[in-house]
């Protein structure tokens, strides 16, 4: 009997472990997402949509965020690697977390598209580049990516291309990788050359159908399914 009552508690642990490994594996391999979304004055202006109308930039964002919220929801959902994520606009000189960095919830990201309305004030990507590398570098999750969703340059604080450098240092220190990826919307990519020379992804968009496209691009070849070299592994 007690032999029987061994070979059930092996059999029940075994499937027990069996069970979590999938979860263990997804974690082992997830993905840090912060969106980094331009909230400054000039999302007002117009660009083409969908149907070849003239709409507000930050409409047009507005709906790309929720269909690539829906997108990586999907992604998680599938349980191939698990995704935090948090939305990052500016404020003031710097940044604030619209959407607090956490496990990724598509519903927090299309509610706050939903309601924004109100595009104002100056460009700081560099302290808003600074704002999202922290919140993914301090992430147990080893595949750490910033998009950044910008129509101008920098106009307040540090230039981007100023401030990347630190933060890929940081992530080379725990033995790990920061991606960063520029979507430079209705604005020449070329302004974007600086931190493309420190290895960021830069790809432009005019429209909402390039936007789009553009953003299916980024979510599917450098983030989620990471068309790159595996994450660095701690000695």
């Amino acid at each position: 009997m007690t032999t029987i009552r061994r070979v059930t508690t092996i059999g029940t642990l075994a499937a027990v472990i069996a069970s979590q490994a999938p979860m263990f594996a997804a974690q082992d391999d997830g993905v840090a997402l912060a969106i980094v979304y331009d909230t400054s004055g000039s999302m007002k202006e117009q660009v083409r949509d969908r149907n070849g109308k003239l709409a507000p930039k930050y409409v047009i964002a507005n709906r790309a965020l929720e269909a690539i919220s829906e997108r990586i929801q999907a992604f998680a959902t599938g349980g191939s690697r698990t995704v935090h994520a948090g939305l990052f606009v500016f404020e003031g000189t710097g940044a604030k977390q619209a959407v607090k960095f956490g496990p990724f919830e598509a519903s927090s990201f299309q509610a706050w598209a939903k309601k924004f309305t109100t595009p104002e004030g100056g460009t700081p990507l560099g302290n808003a580049l600074s704002a999202a590398s922290q919140a993914v570098l301090s992430s147990s999750l080893p595949r750490k990516h910033v998009l950044v969703i910008t129509d101008g340059i920098n106009t307040v604080g540090p230039d981007p291309a100023a401030v990347l450098p630190r933060f890929s240092h940081l992530a080379e220190q725990k033995q790990n990788r920061l991606s960063v990826h520029f979507i430079a919307f209705d604005v020449n990519a070329k302004v974007f050359d600086g931190v493309k020379k420190l290895g960021a992804t830069v790809v432009g968009a005019s429209d909402e159908t390039q936007l789009n496209s553009q953003l299916e691009f980024i979510l599917q070849k450098k983030i989620l399914l990471e068309d790159e070299e595996p994450p660095a592994k701690k000695p």
